[in-house]
């Protein structure tokens, strides 16, 4: 079957048009079609983790199926605001690695002509073991001095990018920050590779500074997101309790 790709913003500039042809086996779906597309075009590869898609004019899933006749339009991030206070969100959990590619992107995205700082954090895969989540010490008595392999993400994806949402909000309110872009990993993640990826823009470094240290702080604490350890012969679970609100709320709640 042939559908027609359409493409915007920096998708279209990337490859110099507006639209184009595929020819799919019957049936095939939209993440298909995006990945015939990538590999055609590989400079449009390291944009998954940050689009959408539409069918025939409608927002639509990765798993849709596509027919005969179908327009499939790349919908690439999308800005709101007005000069000079343009605001920018990306929020997205990413089975793809996150490159040196996506880390220009997510800087390129964010930061405009009033930002004098840009804050990055990259959390990476360690070697060193972490916190065994309760009621996994005993597992992790047993590959005590080994080195960790890699890590495993797992995610409540619909409720983690809620919370992602819900801190990014925080941040607008607390820091006066609204441009910034979070990407976590599911999946693998080997040793060395990035697991997280934030960028925070705003016109002084104080609250660039603080926003990025919150955004990861409440991240880690609130975000049903979840790693494994993996090592030669076996895995570990880690982590701790969730928070299910900003740290004010809870220490105010105790007081």
């Amino acid at each position: 079957m042939r559908v027609t790709v359409r493409l915007f913003a920096l998708q279209r500039q990337q490859l110099g048009r507006r639209e184009v042809p595929l020819e799919l086996a019957d049936g095939a779906t939209v993440e298909e079609a995006w990945a015939l597309l990538a590999r055609e075009h590989e400079a449009l590869a390291v944009a998954r983790p940050f689009v959408r898609f539409a069918r025939n004019g409608e927002y639509t899933t990765p798993g849709e199926r596509l027919a005969e006749g179908d327009e499939l339009a790349v919908i690439p991030p999308v800005a709101g605001g007005s000069a000079p206070d343009r605001a920018v969100r990306w929020i997205a959990l990413s089975a793809e690695p996150i490159g040196d590619a996506t880390l220009s992107q997510l800087h390129t995205a964010v930061a405009t002509d009033a930002d004098g700082a840009v804050v990055t954090f990259v959390g990476r895969t360690r070697e060193t073991p972490g916190t065994p989540a309760p009621g996994q010490e005993a597992a992790a008595g047993r590959f005590a001095g080994q080195a960790v392999q890699g890590l495993d993400y797992e995610a409540y994806e619909v409720m983690a990018l809620r919370v992602l949402e819900h801190i990014a909000d925080e941040i607008a309110t607390r820091f006066g920050v609204h441009r910034l872009a979070i990407v976590h990993r599911i999946g693998a993640v080997e040793l060395g590779e990035s697991s997280v990826a934030i960028a925070v823009a705003a016109p002084h470094r104080g609250p660039a500074f603080d926003a990025c240290r919150y955004a990861i702080e409440e991240l880690k604490a609130r975000a049903p997101i979840w790693k494994s350890e993996r090592f030669a012969d076996g895995s570990v679970w880690l982590g701790t309790p969730a928070r299910d609100g900003p740290i004010d709320e809870h220490k105010e709640a105790g007081a």
